[in-house]
């Protein structure tokens, strides 16, 4: 009796350690993909173009402002009272219209973001449904959820090969 227990756990116990090994999940660093594949790259320097640029040319429409404010309060004295009120309100108006045109750059930057990474997603699934089928990988995590795994399980520099051949950049406009 013992030895057939003895049996039937060393028979177990080889076939789940088998079943296991051809389990084990691979992992891939989604955002270094994100970041350093071809279309990624190009995307990310386009994008950092567009805010930058499009900063420096509100901060060029900021300096003209500050200019216009110093300008209406050194004539405080010499215009009349309803000239100054009138000039503050339409000095208001270009502050107010400044920062709705900065939060429309950031809303707009953010979403081509978006859009970059839903397009780099789509391309990228059956690329990864192609590998793992290839070769027989049942699960794939990425390697921000990890807190530690052997290297030879990491399969991103295959997935940002086989990504970079299928995309070349993405159109963000």
């Amino acid at each position: 009796m013992q030895l057939n227990k003895f049996l039937s756990i060393l028979f177990l116990s080889l076939f789940l350690n088998n079943s296991v090994i051809a389990e084990i999940p691979h992992f891939l660093d989604f955002k270094f993909i994100l970041n350093s594949s071809s279309a990624g790259k190009k995307a990310q320097d386009y994008l950092k173009n567009k805010l930058n640029n499009g900063l420096k040319n509100i901060t060029d429409k900021e300096k003209k402002i500050l200019d216009e404010e110093k300008k209406i309060i050194s004539q405080k004295k010499v215009i009349s009272q309803e000239e100054y009120k009138k000039k503050v309100s339409e000095l208001r108006k270009k502050v107010l219209n400044l920062q709705k045109e900065r939060t429309t750059l950031l809303e707009e930057v953010a979403k081509k973001r978006a859009k970059a990474k839903e397009v780099l997603l789509k391309n990228l699934n059956p690329i990864m449904k192609d590998y793992m089928s290839e070769k027989k990988i049942r699960m794939v995590v990425d390697k921000k959820s990890l807190l530690l795994a052997d290297e030879n399980l990491d399969i991103t520099k295959d997935i940002m090969n086989l990504l970079n051949k299928k995309l070349k950049s993405i159109n963000l406009d």
